[in-house]
């Protein structure tokens, strides 16, 4: 799918981009972190018509609620491009040593080499997770590495 991203001095960001139903649909990430989602009419090309506003909070819950399903295709999309690279998930068990720590306590990428790219916390995603997140009992972390990296985290989630 191609989208055209425009420059609005002292606005922000619009992409734009035609749906399977052919409408043209913009995005407008303006510079105070929220976002207008407009249709644009057919006899004016130029004149969006407002559909939603949300902020950075409501835009980031509806990515993450988009985006999910295709954070997890893409990922296995790249384990089939790249030979010897694997995806996995790790459950971080209630009662682990990780169970309302940070993520980055477990120095899984320097121990193993793998990577925690997601954790999913019931019907949230939380894709690129920084070292900050704090795990939780129940969550499930995806990795992404060799079969041995994988193997490597698990072990160091479950003690």
């Amino acid at each position: 799918m191609d989208v055209t991203e425009v420059l609005l001095p002292g606005v922000g960001l619009r992409y734009e981009f035609t749906n399977h139903r052919g409408d043209r649909v913009g995005v407008v990430a303006r510079r105070t972190g929220e976002f207008d989602l407009v249709l644009y009419g057919e006899e004016d090309p130029d004149e969006g018509r407002p559909v939603l506003q949300l902020n950075g909070e409501e835009a980031d819950t509806v990515a993450e609620i988009l985006g999910a399903p295709r954070i997890a295709e893409r990922f296995a999309d790249l384990t089939k491009e790249v030979p010897g690279l694997m995806s996995g998930q790790v459950e971080v068990r209630a009662g682990s040593v990780y169970d309302g720590r940070p993520l980055g306590d477990t120095r899984a990428r320097t121990r193993t080499g793998a990577s925690i790219v997601a954790v999913v916390r019931g019907e949230e995603v939380i894709a690129s997770p920084t070292p900050q997140e704090p795990l939780r009992g129940g969550d499930v972390l995806v990795v992404i590495g060799t079969h041995e990296g994988i193997a490597g985290v698990e072990q160091i989630i479950r003690g």
